[in-house]
């Protein structure tokens, strides 16, 4: 499914900055200071790109046709799985957004470590999401949703990628993405 394809593809850009948010965790404990700017610009990328432009997807397009064609089965996976972990890592972020507010405010070393709480918290939940969302998600949609499903879901999102506030949105973050992969020597797999 085009959708899906494109959708892995986001998968790898958001593990590759999920990378780059442990690393800069990483030089937090080995004494480096706590790179403000960097790290909510690492909050925009998780709003914007992995939540709105990525997720947002998900949610419009592909999410309510398995809910709509799968069953209790779709129903379940989508709305006690993959939409829990959704929010649960939208509270991630904010509680690290809000560490980084009162450390500002107070460079205190708790307020540091509610910075690599949150920072961690949502790179974690993250990487166990987008592997189950693979493997599991993803392969169950392409099995078991109709071919005229898939079909509307593939043209949804066609239409959405050649809109040119989704290029607009792809071009800002994956250079984001490109300049923290440099940054933390991450390359490409």
């Amino acid at each position: 499914m085009y959708c899906i394809d494109i959708m892995k593809e986001e998968h790898r850009n958001i593990s590759y900055m999920l990378s780059a948010i442990r690393k800069a965790c990483v030089a937090i404990l080995d004494g480096g200071e706590v790179n403000d700017r960097e790290m909510r610009r690492m909050i925009d990328f998780t709003r914007s790109y992995a939540d709105h432009y990525h997720h947002g997807k998900e949610e419009k397009f592909l999410f309510p046709e398995m809910e709509r064609e799968l069953g209790m089965i779709g129903e379940s996976l989508i709305r006690h799985g993959m939409l829990v972990e959704h929010d649960l890592g939208r509270a991630h972020v904010a509680d690290w957004e809000a560490a980084l507010d009162l450390y500002r405010q107070d460079p205190k070393t708790e307020h540091k470590l509610d910075i690599l709480t949150g920072a961690m918290g949502y790179a974690d939940l993250l990487n166990r999401h987008v592997e189950k969302e693979n493997n599991v998600v993803y392969t169950f949609a392409e099995d078991k949703l109709s071919e005229a499903a898939r079909t509307g879901i593939d043209e949804k999102a066609r239409n959405f990628e050649e809109d040119p506030a989704s290029s607009e949105v792809r071009e800002k973050y994956l250079a984001f993405l490109d300049e923290m992969m440099k940054k933390y020597s991450i390359s490409r797999k």
